[in-house]
């Protein structure tokens, strides 16, 4: 299980993870359209409820990015056994965690709605929406789990897929519960939560049903210990509970992001869903080489080449620039006829041009950053990855409570929001990888 960190096998390793990553963004991209065609109040909604969801799976994908690191260590040390091991308890630990954030969600979203948001439509709307949705949480973090052991172990290409079958599964949902065709009742809004919770079901069905009729437990043995493994799963709660916390502020920072654009206007609130679709289809290439960087750090740190960590970084950020740049020309090219797939509406689509422009720029910044930031994640220093995103969080908060909150500025100085953070995120990561700290560090 030892990688190889030449450009071919970084691009081998990241494209199938580029692919996994692009066809649920297609789903969304599907999904604001079907939504976008319902009205305004249904877009801004899907925008919020969007958001707090993805804040609650960042829980499993900071746990799952912590036990990725740990199982591409193994694999660098060539112990399979230790893998599986890894693996088992980290699906025992996702099923306890996957309760423990479903009771939390049902409890919490009512007071964080209606605290925080103007319209009581829109708190109404979504309460109920979430309520649905959260019950696709324990595949989702099972789907996690499994996409983290499939790129540790340089099998990528499995991620499609799950990823495939789970957004065909979801679009063809989302267009017979929302607008109730083929027999089924028109749902709307709670038709899009329903359709997303079964195909979170079916991906953890295939993305399971892979390893088990690959035979692939023969060679990473998983549930061999009669119980469940205490000291293990201390170790990984170690590595990933500051990945956990970090996201946490990561995404609730974006939370607060919508909380305040909501304050401005619904028109506002919608035209920021569709940006937020369109930033997620833009850095699907960014994303996939940041879990690359993850893997390919903690794999060569576990063959013993620390002095490779820092030239594989500047390689895969280098990569990771090129492809970005490649996919945000067409948006510079045909920014008008790109957002008009979402809502043709004129006014809305002028409203959103200014910003989609400074989101490309962004974009551009978050292909270096995140793949450092990431590069960090491998070396195994969590805590310091925490420390640089509350640092960088607190910076675009501030941003926000001004720009947003208080002078209530355009739309197009909200997003400049994004710039500000990924420039952080990129100054503070590169100065720490440079400085050498994070050598020696075991986990």
């Amino acid at each position: 299980m030892q990688l190889s960190v030449t450009n071919k096998g970084i691009i081998k390793l990241a494209a199938p993870i580029s692919l996994a990553i692009l066809i649920p963004q297609l789903n969304f991209l599907t999904n604001t359209a079907f939504l976008g065609r319902l009205g305004e109040r249904e877009l801004a909604v899907n925008g919020l409820t969007g958001v707090f969801y993805l804040i609650i799976s960042m829980v499993g994908y900071g746990l799952n990015s912590g036990i990725q690191a740990q199982m591409a260590r193994r694999g660098g040390e060539g112990d399979n056994a230790g893998l599986g091991k890894t693996l088992t308890n980290g699906m025992l630990l996702g099923v306890m965690a996957s309760l423990v954030l479903m009771i939390l969600a049902m409890w919490l979203s009512p007071f964080i709605f209606e605290l925080s948001l103007h319209d009581k439509s829109h708190v109404s709307s979504s309460i109920n929406y979430l309520y649905i949705r959260v019950w696709g949480l324990p595949f989702l973090l099972l789907v996690q789990l499994m996409n983290a052991f499939y790129i540790s172990t340089g099998q990528s290409r499995f991620l499609m897929y799950g990823s495939l079958a789970a957004t065909v599964v979801n679009i063809v949902l989302d267009y017979f519960f929302i607008f109730g065709k083929a027999g089924f009742p028109e749902m709307g809004l709670n038709g899009a939560a329903v359709a997303s919770v079964i195909a979170e079901v079916v991906y953890a069905f295939v993305m399971v049903g892979i390893f088990y009729f690959g035979k692939m437990f023969r060679e990473f043995p998983v549930f061999t210990q009669s119980t469940f493994d205490t000291s293990l799963a201390r170790r990984s709660l170690n590595v990933s509970a500051p990945l956990i916390v970090q996201y946490l502020f990561s995404i609730g920072g974006w939370q607060v992001f919508f909380i305040f654009v909501e304050h401005l206007g619904q028109r506002e609130l919608a035209a920021s869903q569709i940006l937020r679709s369109v930033f997620g289809v833009v850095s699907v290439v960014t994303w996939a080489f940041a879990s690359t960087c993850n893997t390919l750090v903690s794999n060569v740190i576990g063959q013993g080449k620390q002095n490779e960590v820092i030239p594989v970084i500047r390689k895969i950020c280098t990569i990771s620039f090129v492809c970005t740049a490649a996919i945000c020309v067409p948006l510079l090219l045909f920014p008008a006829e790109f957002l008009s797939l979402y809502r043709d509406d004129a006014s809305l689509i002028a409203m959103s041009l200014s910003s989609l422009r400074l989101i490309v720029v962004a974009t551009l910044i978050m292909a270096l950053s995140t793949v450092m930031f990431n590069g960090v994640v491998g070396t195994g220093n969590t805590m310091v990855n925490l420390i640089i995103e509350v640092a960088c969080v607190g910076i675009y908060l501030v941003y926000c409570y001004i720009f947003i909150e208080r002078a209530r500025l355009p739309l197009a100085w909200a997003w400049g929001s994004e710039f500000v953070y990924w420039t952080s995120l990129f100054i503070i990561s590169y100065l720490y990888l440079h400085s050498g700290r994070w050598k020696g560090k075991t986990i």
